[in-house]
């Protein structure tokens, strides 16, 4: 799923690539991506995009008054072609959501690997009227946000595992199973410790592996093409997608919990005293 650090770096792909050009196709190939109907998507033709901006997860290019904004959910991904097709697209079976195509002949593809269809574009004049947009909580690398802000998030989540609190988009906005792996690992805590449970210490360990891991998986891909930037998050983690591997700072044995649909790793001697967590959702092992 991509997650802040690649929404990141898909935006900036666009205002590279993008601003400045007037869209002349909008093909739409799977019509239940899109979400809203007024304005319609054929709304944007002929306009300039102007701007091009990361809400969370959420990627939005605007336009004079308008806005398209997206959500690629866990399978979406946006590719860039320098030239795009000069024939529409039918509606099929392939991965292809979206094609945008703009006045100098490129212009970019939404797509959506596999059965599950979760992509969300919305073409909306505020994107104050998406309401996955209207309700996240605070941006953890915004300049104005604190470890205060952070030990309040924490407090109002009670005894809710931590490692959830972290992918909660209404409490903090654009972090994924990945880099909430990768955070608790660096702040050597269970992924399953009560959130209101942090000491201060602990609260400020976790602010700092967030904003470094996050602004560092930026940096490291910048300048980098979409087609590049999976394979760079991949290569990049530490204990997330790392079952049966070696922890890089303790040498212990990486583990895994597995649930119906995703699983999070984690080294038991760095952030669990040395227990295994039992691999269902209601592990009892908070400390």
């Amino acid at each position: 799923m991509p997650e802040l650090p690649e929404v990141e770096s898909l935006r900036r792909v666009l205002v590279e690539r993008a601003l400045g050009r007037c869209v002349v196709r909008a093909d739409l190939v799977a019509f239940s991506v899109l979400k809203t109907v007024d304005p319609p998507l054929t709304a944007l033709l002929g306009l300039e995009l102007t701007d091009a901006i990361r809400r969370g997860k959420h990627l939005a290019v605007g336009t004079d008054g308008l806005w398209l904004a997206f959500h690629l959910a866990r399978a979406g991904w946006l590719q860039w072609r320098p030239q795009q097709p000069a024939t529409v697209p039918r509606p099929g079976r392939g991965p292809l959501a979206l094609r945008i195509a703009l006045d100098d002949g490129g212009g970019f593809d939404l797509t959506e690997a596999g059965t599950q269809r979760k992509l969300a574009v919305h073409v909306v004049r505020s994107l104050d009227d998406v309401d996955r947009i209207r309700t996240l909580g605070p941006d953890p690398l915004d300049d104005s946000f604190t470890v205060d802000d952070l030990a309040r998030v924490l407090a109002a989540a009670g005894r809710a595992q931590l490692k959830g609190v972290l992918k909660d988009q209404r409490a903090l906005a654009g972090i994924g199973n990945a880099y909430s792996d990768e955070i608790l690992h660096a702040a050597r805590l269970s992924p399953f410790k009560a959130a209101d449970s942090l000491t201060d210490e602990q609260t400020r360990e976790v602010y700092t592996a967030t904003r470094s891991l996050l602004t560092a998986a930026i940096e490291t891909a910048s300048g980098l093409g979409p087609e590049k930037l999976k394979a760079e998050k991949k290569a990049s983690m530490r204990v997330h997608g790392r079952e049966g591997e070696a922890c890089g700072v303790c040498g212990a044995t990486i583990l895994s919990v597995h649930y119906a649909d995703s699983s999070l790793q984690y080294c038991p001697v760095c952030q669990t005293g040395g227990k295994p967590l039992a691999d269902r959702r209601m592990s009892r092992l908070l400390k």
